[in-house]
């Protein structure tokens, strides 16, 4: 049964979060999903004539997914905020338009109280649009 309780589980809110479902997690990582809309935010001025996802926002909503299943396992304190540190290793293989779901599967690499380091690819049906390595630091908004 998929998890959508998303907001219980990240700082993020509308118009900033990207995660509408947890699928299936585990300690190896996650499989999680976004519908991206017509009314998302960023299709206004990316591009008006042709809509896309823009890349960041594809890297932003694996990060997302990789954190809220974390989050969902308790694998940090309560009110833990996770701060995206770096970005490697990054493709863009296909284009996300509005009407896309998009399935996101993250494995985490390692994680430590203070720090997460995840990969991720980010589908749309079978076809590979996105994919990167991401770590976050883990610590408290003060």
């Amino acid at each position: 049964m998929a998890f959508t309780d998303i907001e219980s589980l990240l700082p993020h809110r509308k118009p900033f979060l990207f995660v509408d479902t947890i699928e299936s997690y585990d300690e190896n990582g996650c499989v999680c999903t976004r519908k991206f809309t017509e009314e998302d935010f960023f299709f206004k001025g990316h591009f008006p004539e042709y809509p896309v996802v823009p890349g960041v926002i594809l890297v932003e909503t694996m990060a997302q997914g990789g954190g809220a299943a974390l989050s969902l396992q308790k694998k940090f304190d309560e009110g833990s905020l996770f701060f995206l540190a770096t970005v490697n290793n990054v493709k863009f293989k296909h284009q996300v338009r509005p009407g896309d779901t998009v399935r996101m599967e993250v494995v985490n690499k390692r994680c430590t109280k203070n720090m997460v380091v995840q990969e991720g690819k980010a589908y749309v049906g079978e076809t590979l649009c996105a994919q990167a390595e991401w770590m976050c630091l883990v610590g408290k908004g003060n």
